[in-house]
């Protein structure tokens, strides 16, 4: 087996904690591989107006994989005023770094695994007759990762062009009469080249994995246009899979529905936003954002990251106490995408021992407040979680 380049960026808070512990594992299992160190984060935008520097896009433009850890993102006001005095009022815009990866290199296929482990004491209960069920929860959602709502289009008191172009639709009548400065654009596009291959990929991972149903989880009978064109091309790839029933919800809907029937779900397909809402929601029925992973692949590129943000409040604790399962997790997807399944299969069978077993386990799992008493209240240190997962492999 080749051996492979990762370019590794650590990003902010907690991602600069999770990352070396997904590391020390991939040693463990035996996977070998050169790591190159990247920039990216808040610290990069306050000192040079750039949260993905042109450096680390040279990298990634040379190995063509990533491991991620989080970022801090901050409003626009916010970002405005926390950069450098020197680079103020000269025209920098703060862009979320990850957003801006998934678009330079197409990264338009998310894929987020939300799967229970057993003995998990986050996992979702729900009660039945006189005791409690734990249903078992195999959801995997497809998120079209670079168009739709996180496109970036949008403006606050748009071009007089744009203006123009918006009051051509009857619908925008009733905000003719708004004052530029106080109007806000944001856009949803869509295009049905990428929903067709969000839809191809999604069937494709059940056909391989044995899911039975997809779903297509948006909004058709309001955004109209979007959503439908997301489900008609869903239509379409379905054709071809007969086995697979292809099924459709609505977000709001689906967000009351995993809590009443999760283990009906199989593979899920939405669009950006949506895809971001309903992944965490499935996420909090199998423990939450310490154990939400993710992959954004391209063609050519691809970047392994957990969903949870950079947590700034716990980056300081010394020692650590955050969660690296989602870490560890993620960097198990990057190898299922170098064919090194056979690995990624003994770190996940590692963890779910750790986790059945019950005795190590970090604050969230133990159900702690998070904080610097955790670990004295009984709670893995994050060294300590890893150790646990190093030990059983």
């Amino acid at each position: 087996m080749a051996k492979h380049t990762i370019v590794t960026m650590p990003g902010d808070g907690i991602g600069q904690t999770v990352l070396p512990e997904a590391l020390r594992v991939l040693e463990a299992v035996g996977f070998e591989a050169d790591y190159v160190h990247a920039d990216i984060g808040w610290e990069f935008w306050k000192s040079e107006g750039n949260a993905l520097p042109d450096r680390t896009i040279a990298l990634l433009e040379k190995h063509r994989l990533g491991l991620f850890g989080a970022i801090t993102s901050k409003p626009k006001g916010k970002a405005a005023d926390e950069i450098s005095p020197a680079l103020k009022d000269k025209g920098y815009v703060y862009y979320s770094p990850i957003v801006g990866m998934r678009q330079h290199f197409n990264l338009d296929v998310c894929i987020r695994p939300c799967r229970s482990f057993e003995g998990n004491p986050l996992n979702f209960i729900r009660r039945k007759g006189d005791g409690f069920d734990e249903p078992n929860v195999d959801v995997v959602i497809f998120r079209q990762n670079t168009e739709g709502l996180y496109g970036g289009v949008e403006w606050t008191a748009p071009p007089a062009n744009v203006r123009d172009a918006l009051a051509t639709h009857p619908k925008m009548k009733k905000f003719l009469d708004v004052p530029n400065e106080d109007l806000a654009v944001s856009t949803r596009i869509f295009t049905r080249q990428a929903c067709h291959r969000i839809c191809q990929e999604a069937f494709n991972y059940a056909d391989k994995f044995g899911y039975t149903s997809v779903t297509v989880c948006e909004k058709p009978n309001v955004i109209r246009e979007t959503s439908g064109m997301m489900e008609a091309e869903a239509k379409k790839v379905a054709a071809d899979f007969p086995g697979i029933a292809l099924w459709s919800t609505n977000i709001d809907a689906q967000m009351m529905w995993l809590t009443k029937n999760p283990e009906d779900y199989g593979v899920i397909i939405a669009g950006n936003m949506f895809g971001d809402i309903v992944s965490d929601g499935f996420a909090g029925l199998t423990g939450g954002l310490g154990f939400a992973c993710s992959a954004n692949i391209g063609t050519d590129c691809a970047v392994f990251e957990p969903t949870h943000g950079s947590a700034p409040k716990y980056q300081e604790l010394d020692p650590s106490i955050v969660n690296p399962t989602a870490m560890i997790l993620s960097a198990c997807m990057m190898l299922d995408h170098v064919d090194e399944a056979e690995k990624a299969t003994r770190i996940r069978d590692a963890i779910a021992k750790v986790i059945k077993d019950g005795r190590v386990g970090t604050y969230d799992m133990k159900k702690l407040r998070g904080g610097p008493d955790a670990i004295g209240q009984g709670a893995a240190t994050t060294q300590q979680m890893t150790d646990a997962i190093i030990a059983e492999l």
